[in-house]
């Protein structure tokens, strides 16, 4: 068995090569460029470990993995230029360096691209392979659109909420983990439970980083609390708040939003505090992390080869960056 770093090392090492042609470079060179800017590589990894879960790595596996990232780095330039983003991991975005029109053609080669290595697989699985891919990729296109429309709302319940996060966020970890337990021989069941894990250990993640957005420690975080504040974005934080708290937070919360006053980010943080925010953050992670535990716990193979699955939870969850 595997850690995630030693997964991560291996595909990183088959992944950083060229997955285009020399030609045309006005194309390919940035599409190669963004790739370059690299990142954790969470969802390719996590197909990895999914088949290493019930057993060795398959070829395979890598061809798929590549297949989810291409795929991912194709939402993130799309991202970027709906949230005209400058700078992604501190580099310029792709349609920054080289104009809207060429990034918008450079992240649909990437998609392109991602079919081709699951044209790859064998035919045993493949069928399988590509309707979860299809229903996945869809989904994630549904939760940005929710997203982008949840801004121009008022209220957004908290099942809404939950719902955009799920597809735009956690389906691509769930579906990541499926299709390598597909390709390492795992049951129907064995599969269910593994997705499930993944689904809600990613919304546990998404309350962990809203949280820390709000409350995380400057320098261990990497960046000024309240980033979501000043552009204000509902969060589970800022959802949770407007059901709790009383009118008069309600009343200032909802000028806050409207306002681009110096102070808007400890005034909104105080009325978090007031309602306790932080603690139900905490309780709401701690509680989807428990499901997917469970969802690990029932999946039928030893234990010992579980370990890393957990390790990886640890990581992303505990985390205090």
């Amino acid at each position: 068995m595997h850690s995630f770093r030693e997964l991560a090392d291996l595909f990183s090492a088959r992944f950083n090569q060229a997955h285009f042609p020399a030609t045309p470079a006005t194309l390919y060179e940035p599409a190669e460029y963004f790739l370059g800017i690299g990142g954790k590589r969470v969802r390719p990894v996590m197909c990895l470990m999914g088949n290493e879960l019930f057993d060795e790595v398959h070829p395979d596996a890598y061809q798929v993995a590549t297949a989810i990232e291409l795929f991912h780095n194709f939402t993130l330039v799309h991202d970027d230029i709906m949230d005209a983003a400058p700078l992604r991991r501190g580099m310029d975005t792709l349609h920054k360096k080289y104009g809207d029109n060429t990034a918008l053609l450079a992240g649909d080669v990437m998609l392109i691209q991602a079919y081709e290595y699951i044209n790859k697989v064998s035919p045993t699985y493949q069928k399988q392979i590509l309707a979860l891919f299809n229903q996945t990729a869809r989904q994630v296109c549904e939760g940005q659109q929710l997203d982008m429309d949840f801004e121009k709302h008022d209220r957004v319940a908290m099942e809404e909420y939950i719902h955009m996060i799920t597809l735009k966020t956690s389906v691509l970890l769930a579906a990541s983990l499926k299709v390598g337990s597909l390709i390492g021989g795992a049951s129907e069941g064995n599969r269910n439970h593994l997705y499930e894990f993944g689904k809600n250990l990613g919304i546990a993640f998404q309350v962990q980083d809203d949280f820390l957005d709000a409350f995380g420690d400057p320098e261990k975080f990497g960046k000024d609390p309240g980033g979501d504040i000043r552009q204000n974005k509902k969060t589970f934080l800022l959802l949770h708040a407007i059901e709790v708290c009383s009118d008069a937070d309600r009343k200032e919360l909802k000028h806050l939003l409207s306002s681009d006053d110096s102070d808007k980010v400890q005034r909104v943080l105080g009325i978090f505090k007031r309602c306790n925010v932080d603690d139900w953050a905490n309780q709401l992670k701690e509680r989807y992390l428990a499901t997917a535990l469970q969802h690990l716990d029932d999946i039928a193979v030893v234990s010992s080869r579980k370990k890393p699955l957990l390790e990886l939870s640890e990581f992303l969850i505990q985390r205090e960056y």
